[in-house]
C-alpha cells in the first residue's frame, strides 16, 4: 500500500515539483489549499485536492481543518513549502503518530524568518549582514540620519510594504504609517542574489543560487542559475551553526569587494527549487543525504504568463522589452511538462481568483498570492 503525502500549499509552481516528485517515488498525493482552484490540483499527479479554509481566517481553524484531513486520509506525511509554513509547524505534537511532519521547530522556524532577530544570529556566528534595528530603537535612529535604509516589516514577505529611503529622512512620518512592527535596515550596495537550500542535521545537500532575469516588483518571475562561492560558503557556514534541518533560503547582496551579505532569511522553498531535478527532492525528504541532487541542465528559468506581462508591459513603457523578450523566448517554463501538461494550459483559470485580486488591490501577483497564508507580528505560540 503506498503512502500518502498532504501538501498544504497548491497555488504555486513550487507545489507542482513536489507533488510530481512524490507521485514518481510511489506515493498517493493529496493538496490542502485555500483556494477553490489552483495550479498543481490540474496536474494528472495530484490524486486529489481539498479545499480549507485559510490561515488568515483562523489560525485555529486552518489547523483543525488539516488535522481532520490528516486523519480521514492516513496521511504519513505533512510537507509545508510556502508563508503557510510558519502556520503548519504548529501541528507538531498534535499529528497522529504515523504522521511526519517536514518543518523546523517553532521557536526556530519563527525566529529565521524575523527580519530583527535573523541578523543578530547570523552576526553572532560571525556572517556578514547590514545593520539592522527595530524603528522604534535609536540604533535605526541612527541609521537613517547616516545611511541610505530599508523599512519592512519583521514578517514581511514577498516586498510587501517594503520601502526604501534616502539617508537623512525622518523615521517619524515613516513610523506613523506603519500597522505592525518593522526594522529600519542599512541598503546594501551590489547585486542582489537568492537561493535555495535543503539541509539535514547542519549539512547542506544542496543550494541553488539564482538571480532574478525579469522582476515583477522586488519578485523574480524569470531567474538564472549562478555560483557565487561566497554565498555557498555563508549558507553552509549558517545551516552548520544552526544545525538546521529542511528548507532554508536567503536573500543576499555582493559589494564590489565580493563580500555577500544575507538580507534576510525565508525558512521555506523559494522559485530555486525549480533548478533542481524533480525525481529527486522526494527522495531528499525521506532519505536526505542517500543519494545525490542534481541540478537539471538548464540555467534560465521562467514563470511563462508573468514573464509575458512583463514583456508586454516594457514593450510601449520600460527600456527592458529586448532583453526581457529574449528571456521570454529561451527560458524553460516551470511548470511544463509533456507528460503533465494540464497545469501550464489550465494555468490562466486555476490563477484566476489571485490575477483578479492583483487588479483590483494593484498589488504584484506574489504578494497577493501569499497575503491569506502569511504570518503577521501578533500571532504567538499561545494562539493556538
Amino acid at each position: 500500500m503506498s503512502q500518502t503525502v498532504l501538501i498544504t500549499i497548491g497555488r504555486l509552481p513550487k507545489a507542482l515539483d513536489f507533488a510530481r516528485s512524490f507521485k514518481a517515488a510511489g506515493w498517493r498525493v493529496l493538496v490542502a489549499e485555500p483556494f477553490k482552484s489552483h495550479l498543481t490540483g490540474a496536474s494528472n499527479c495530484v490524486d486529489r485536492s481539498f479545499q480549507v479554509p485559510p490561515p488568515s481566517k483562523g489560525k485555529e481553524a486552518y489547523l483543525a481543518a488539516l488535522l481532520r484531513l490528516i486523519e480521514a486520509e492516513g496521511v504519513d506525511l505533512v510537507l509545508p513549502l510556502s508563508e503557510e509554513t510558519m502556520h503548519v509547524a504548529h501541528l507538531a505534537g498534535r499529528l497522529p503518530a504515523r504522521t511526519r511532519l517536514y518543518a523546523p521547530p517553532v521557536d526556530h522556524l519563527l525566529a529565521l524568518h524575523d527580519k530583527a532577530r535573523f541578523p543578530a544570529i547570523a552576526q553572532a556566528h560571525g556572517l556578514p549582514v547590514p545593520e539592522t534595528a527595530l524603528i522604534e530603537s535609536p540604533e535605526a535612529q541612527a541609521i537613517a540620519e547616516h545611511q541610505d535604509f530599508v523599512v519592512k516589516p519583521i514578517f514581511s514577505c514577498s516586498g510587501r510594504a517594503v520601502s526604501l529611503h534616502t539617508a537623512g529622512t525622518s523615521l517619524i512620518g515613516i513610523a506613523a504609517n506603519l500597522t505592525e512592527p518593522a526594522v529600519v535596515q542599512v541598503q546594501v550596495k551590489g547585486k542582489q542574489y537568492s537561493t535555495f537550500a535543503m539541509a539535514h542535521d547542519g549539512k547542506v545537500l544542496i543550494n541553488v543560487t539564482y538571480q532574478g532575469a525579469v522582476m515583477t516588483g522586488s519578485v523574480a518571475v524569470a531567474f538564472e542559475r549562478v555560483a557565487i562561492s561566497a554565498i555557498q560558503a555563508w549558507v553552509e557556514t549558517f545551516v552548520s551553526r544552526e544545525n538546521h534541518s529542511g528548507f532554508i533560503s536567503f536573500d543576499f547582496f555582493v559589494d564590489e569587494a565580493g563580500i555577500a551579505s544575507a538580507i534576510e532569511c525565508n525558512p521555506r522553498v523559494t522559485s530555486g527549487v525549480h533548478f533542481i531535478e524533480t525525481d529527486d527532492l522526494a527522495p531528499a525528504i525521506l532519505n536526505p543525504g542517500a543519494q545525490p541532487i542534481r541540478f537539471k541542465q538548464t540555467k534560465l528559468m521562467q514563470q511563462f504568463y508573468p514573464t509575458l506581462t512583463e514583456v508586454q508591459a516594457a514593450m510601449f513603457s520600460g527600456p527592458h522589452y529586448w532583453d526581457r523578450l529574449k528571456v521570454l523566448r529561451t527560458a524553460q517554463d516551470v511548470t511544463w511538462d509533456a507528460r503533465d501538461p494540464m497545469p501550464f494550459i489550465t494555468m490562466p483559470i486555476t490563477a484566476f481568483s489571485i490575477i483578479a485580486m492583483s487588479m483590483r488591490q494593484q498589488q504584484t501577483f506574489g504578494q497577493v498570492s501569499t497575503q491569506d497564508i502569511s504570518w503577521f507580528e501578533g500571532e504567538r505560540l499561545e494562539d493556538f
